[in-house]
């Protein structure tokens, strides 16, 4: 009967061993995936076809969002805060940079601090997403969004840095606020990759 047991914990323990090398610690919530860049997702996502989405973020204050922090209204909040520069202060680049604190083997060779608030601050890190297939893939629903990292935003994830924390907060309207940075998947795309929602 001994024997018995020490075989199972014995089996166990290897299993156990066996998906933490292909996967990491088993009993973590999420792995950490690689930060790609915005330059990755330009790739695809700068068509009419597609639906601009590149474009459209490029313009957009998210964009723009680490660029702001020289600007002199920034200056001034971080004086008053005794906060010396705000582009290297962690309690101003947590929302205005893309994968801020997270260790720099998960920055892609791509990857750019200084394109402030990033398609992957939304979305999550792309490293195991970003390519044609898998993405495909995605939209077609053969994988789970979530399975590889994509996050589908809401408005939990939007108050993570439009809150009480930040020193211009004026309150958030969601729906107002979401429909501006709107960047929809064209329907005859969803059409011919067949996406599911």
């Amino acid at each position: 009967m001994r024997k018995s047991w020490v075989m199972s914990l014995v089996t166990a323990c290897i299993v156990v061993a066996v998906l933490y090398a292909l996967t990491g610690p088993v009993f973590s919530e999420e792995k950490q995936r690689t930060y790609v860049g915005t330059a990755k997702c330009k790739t695809c996502h700068k068509t009419a076809a597609q639906g601009e989405q590149f474009t459209i973020w490029e313009k957009s204050k998210h964009a723009k969002a680490f660029e702001a922090l020289a600007g002199e209204d920034a200056k001034k909040i971080a004086q008053e805060r005794g906060i010396e520069d705000p582009q290297t202060a962690a309690e101003c680049l947590k929302c205005h940079v893309t994968a801020h604190g997270v260790d720099k083997k998960f920055l892609g060779e791509k990857f750019a601090a200084t394109d402030g608030v990033g398609c992957e601050s939304c979305h999550g890190a792309g490293g195991d997403f970003y390519k044609s297939k898998t993405m495909k893939a995605i939209a077609s629903g053969e994988i789970e969004p979530a399975s590889v990292g994509l996050v589908m935003p809401d408005k939990e994830t939007c108050l993570g840095c439009h809150n009480e924390e930040s020193p211009t907060f004026e309150g958030f309207e969601y729906e107002e606020m979401i429909a501006k940075i709107a960047h929809p998947i064209p329907e005859e795309r969803k059409a011919k990759y067949k996406v599911t929602e």
